[in-house]
């Protein structure tokens, strides 16, 4: 029998087993569409929720209710409504509810991604914030020194007419740049070294998903087992801990390591530095050490690889930024940060990728810590609040054309993506705000005009513009789903 019949089968025969009558107290939710009994409506999500989500918005309104099997959910998707959630009502809808898989990647929520709202979140929200400036300017040189070295690599290939795999070699020069500044190791000997990118790639898979575990409290897990999901959870949570074990080691064995992150957190495990009135137990190391892993190395891979996407497949735009890049650096071995800052079109590019390909689809849902009402509508507590960025970023009322890639459109347009302006939400904004964009830009910035400035790029042979594929891959961060393959080609500047 096809596991999927065998699934519904359960289902079924556990609604009856559990069906209750009950009597509620009629409340003004958000419109929403029809839904079957026990699901609800997760059978219109599909393997693209953000696009199905906006679909459904589109016909039910900019708040949206939804019922994900037993989980009440509502649905955000212009910059009013998302406003109101993470501006307005901020305080009362930043918590998080509890997820099965996430809290155990997150050695049970003891992270800062899913952690719930409290003053234990806050205190590391304070220190994370302090912590990730500092590295964006302390740590310029590891930056450099990893590009340097990508640089390298890339030359090499140039001179051979070989053909580089962005979304790999971006996954391995991030990790390559986060080892270094937050683990104080290199990624190369690691046991992290050969499958870093399969095992942040299925993180982003397992925590991105919706897990039956979330919605259907009896079977749930029994189907997450069929359908692999569970499994697949414990594989990369046994790479990554495996990772953590021998990044921590290395400090323990070696005293001389002291200036990064995991070095901060055994000082607080050991009671040396404080956490507010927190000492941090090993659980809570490895949980924050999850988004230094997972934020700093996905979110900036991903973005460098859909520019580059974007850039071959518009050579207007591709000449014009190389452009740029060249008369601002010119002949300059050594790219500065003054150099980047005076590239305002390639910033536009950059902004545009952002609105095109968001790293997050749908940001982490949030939990209403109470009953609340907006828009005129009633919010019971403990709903699940889904904030649909792609479909902000793809509404036409808001940005003209809205599918073409068209980085003019941010000329005399203040629009940013750091967090207030409601029609651009790339990091997100309000108190779960991604603390680590700095970090991650910074890399981003520094690649891209490296490779724009020593590099012409053109496609493999045969390939035209209109073959790039352009379709992305959903999980917690938006990857691309076919690799994007160029041949670099040296320029007389190198």
């Amino acid at each position: 029998m096809d596991v999927w019949y065998l699934i519904v089968a359960i289902i079924l025969f556990a609604s009856i087993l559990v069906a209750k009558s009950t009597r509620k107290t009629k409340k003004n939710l958000p419109p929403g569409p029809p839904r079957l009994p026990i699901i609800g409506n997760l059978h219109q999500l599909g393997s693209k929720p953000h696009r199905s989500m906006f679909k459904l918005s589109e016909k039910n309104g900019p708040l949206m209710s939804l019922k994900l099997g037993n989980v009440s959910t509502v649905v955000a998707s212009t910059p009013e409504t998302v406003k109101d959630v993470l501006k307005t009502f901020d305080v009362d809808c930043c918590s998080r509810p509890y997820s099965t898989y996430a809290a155990r990647l997150s050695y049970n929520r003891n992270d800062l991604s899913f952690s719930p709202y409290s003053k234990y979140w806050r205190e590391l929200r304070k220190l994370t914030v302090i912590d990730t400036a500092k590295r964006v300017k302390s740590f310029g040189h590891i930056r450099e020194e990893e590009v340097a070295s990508f640089v390298d690599f890339i030359r090499q290939s140039a001179s051979l007419e070989k053909q580089v795999n962005f979304n790999l070699k971006f996954m391995k020069l991030s990790a390559s740049v986060i080892c270094r500044l937050g683990f104080g190791m290199s990624l190369e000997g690691s046991k992290l070294e050969i499958t870093y990118d399969e095992v942040i790639q299925g993180i982003m898979e397992v925590l991105g998903s919706f897990a039956a575990a979330d919605f259907f409290p009896i079977i749930g897990k029994l189907i997450d087992r069929l359908t692999g999901l569970h499994g697949k959870c414990e594989k990369v949570f046994q790479a990554m801990d495996t990772f953590f074990d021998e990044a921590i080691k290395c400090h323990l064995d070696d005293e001389s390591i002291k200036d990064d992150i995991i070095a901060l957190l055994l000082k607080m495990e050991r009671g040396e530095i404080g956490l507010g009135e927190f000492q941090l137990s090993r659980n809570h190391t490895k949980g924050i050490l999850l988004d230094i892993l997972v934020a700093g190395i996905d979110t900036s891979a991903q973005t460098a690889t859909w520019v580059m996407t974007h850039l071959i497949s518009n050579p207007r735009v591709m000449n014009k930024v190389q452009t740029e890049v060249r008369e601002v650096v010119k002949n300059k071995d050594n790219i500065t940060e003054d150099d980047i800052e005076q590239l305002k079109y390639l910033k536009m590019v950059i902004k545009e990728t952002l609105r095109i390909n968001p790293l997050v689809l749908l940001l982490i849902p949030r939990e209403a810590s109470k009953d609340l009402k907006i828009r005129g509508y009633d919010i019971p507590k403990n709903t699940w609040i889904y904030v649909n960025v792609w479909a902000i970023h793809r509404n036409p009322n808001i940005w003209k054309d809205p599918g073409a890639f068209i980085p003019e459109r941010f000329v005399d347009n203040e629009i940013d993506y750091k967090g207030l302006n409601f029609e651009l939400l790339a990091f997100g904004s309000g108190r779960r705000m991604c603390p680590g964009m700095g970090v991650g830009m910074a890399l981003v910035h520094l690649t891209l005009v490296n490779l724009l400035y020593r590099f012409d790029w053109k496609l493999p042979e045969g390939m035209e513009t209109r073959d790039v594929d352009l379709e992305e891959s959903y999980g917690l961060v938006c990857p691309k789903k076919i690799p994007l393959e160029l041949i670099p080609v040296i320029t007389k500047r190198t």
